[in-house]
């Protein structure tokens, strides 16, 4: 860091690459290219009619002013209704924190939590913004290699060996973004065992994507699994991938009391309450209709096999079936090391989403920012017609390139 101005713990933090991406495809996009973006985290579906009604009324009858920090009693109680009913766990609404999106929930437990020399386990592939908030609150993130070969998931005896006295937290993200990888009830069972045997170990359980999942797979939380971990695990959830809610910015969690008053104190420093009109919708979403969700899951369903399908008679490329969320995290490793037509050797899967975007058109997020590479992120929440054409991009731009192995290792 050159500027003396800035704070030095600014030296550890990188600008989100998904973010990036979005926004140089939509810079590209105001200049007239014709980009298709599959960077963004986003559903496409539209929010719910019921939900837009609820913020509707509420805005109506005057709840436009500030609320409880960290979120109001009747959201509480339908979050806490909600972890009861799905989950098959109690809370108390002293044991419920609500912030403006899961991001802010869980930056509030780590900055609650975490000081200088504290280390905290990610699974490698991550979400790109783990390691950046264990950063800014001095903490040091360990990564946990993943493989496709084991579908994304972390081992127990990889866990095992990744615990020190200074292990504070393990973030285990299910269903996960990037991979899709989603853990069923026999493999949290087997991670529960390494954990009790740890004590100082707290789990943040990332279920932001728990209805998203495929197959007939059924969905269980830490939690639930092992209730000996209670009082140890946060169990962060949010209305924006389910609900496609993601510009409302609700996200929450349950916990520990005395975890979530010290999150409490930090949101009431910070940002405050979040929207009480989105806090409103979020009542809806939750207390309301759930059969859409069933549709939604059977589109992306269906999207996911087109996608899979297709990137898989891709040269060099090599796209393991994702069992939730919407995402894809082909390998691109046949291609790393070939040219292309003007001579530019493609090194990095940096290079290789540059080099998408740039001959084809197509934004996707490099591996790199996930922490696993050679690969990349293909986000398949977008229309059937959109995939197909971005799917046959790549697999020109891949035909273009000289060097490419038959198949990604």
């Amino acid at each position: 860091m050159s500027d003396p101005f800035l704070a030095q713990r600014l030296s550890k933090v990188k600008a989100s690459p998904t973010l990036g991406i979005t926004r140089l495809a939509q810079e590209l996009k105001a200049q007239g290219r014709d980009v298709i973006a599959l960077a963004a985290g986003e559903p496409d579906f539209d929010t719910p009619d019921f939900i837009k009604e609820a913020a509707y009324a509420a805005i109506k009858a005057g709840q436009t002013k500030y609320t409880a920090v960290d979120g109001t009693p009747v959201l509480k109680q339908a979050i806490i209704a909600k972890f009861s009913r799905e989950n098959g766990l109690t809370y108390k609404p002293s044991q419920i924190s609500v912030g403006t999106g899961g991001k802010q929930v869980i930056f509030n437990a780590l900055m609650a939590t975490v000081s200088a020399g504290d280390e905290v386990i990610i699974p490698t592939p991550y979400w790109v913004s783990y390691p950046d908030m264990i950063n800014l609150a001095e903490g040091t993130p360990v990564f946990v290699a993943t493989t496709a070969a084991h579908n994304f998931k972390l081992n127990p005896a990889d866990l095992e060996r990744a615990i020190t006295p200074k292990t504070k937290w393990l973030i285990l993200n299910s269903p996960s973004n990037p991979s899709g990888a989603a853990y069923a009830r026999s493999e949290l069972r087997a991670l529960a065992e390494v954990l009790l045997r740890h004590p100082q170990v707290w789990i943040l359980c990332d279920d932001m994507y728990e209805h998203l999942v495929y197959d007939d797979f059924d969905f269980f939380t830490l939690a639930q699994v092992e209730p000996a971990l209670y009082d140890r695990v946060l169990t962060v959830n949010g209305v924006s991938k389910a609900y496609s809610m993601t510009g409302w910015r609700i996200g929450y969690a349950g916990g520990a009391e005395i975890l979530i008053k010290k999150m409490g104190e930090i949101q009431g420093h910070s940002t405050s309450n979040p929207c009480s009109i989105s806090q409103a919708a979020a009542v809806a979403a939750l207390n309301g209709p759930q059969e859409f969700l069933k549709d939604w899951v059977k589109t992306f369903q269906e999207r996911r096999d087109l996608v899979v399908e297709l990137l898989n008679l891709v040269p060099g490329i090599s796209c393991p079936k994702p069992q939730g969320a919407f995402y894809v995290y082909p390998s691109c490793a046949g291609v790393i090391g070939s040219k292309t037509q003007d001579g530019k050797i493609i090194a990095t899967d940096d290079d290789f989403a540059t080099y998408l975007l740039q001959s084809e058109g197509v934004a996707v997020v490099q591996g790199s920012g996930f922490g696993l590479s050679p690969a990349f992120r293909i986000s398949y929440a977008t229309s059937t017609d959109a995939l197909r054409e971005a799917c046959t991009r790549i697999r020109r731009a891949c035909e273009n390139l000289s060097g490419v192995t038959d198949k990604a290792a």
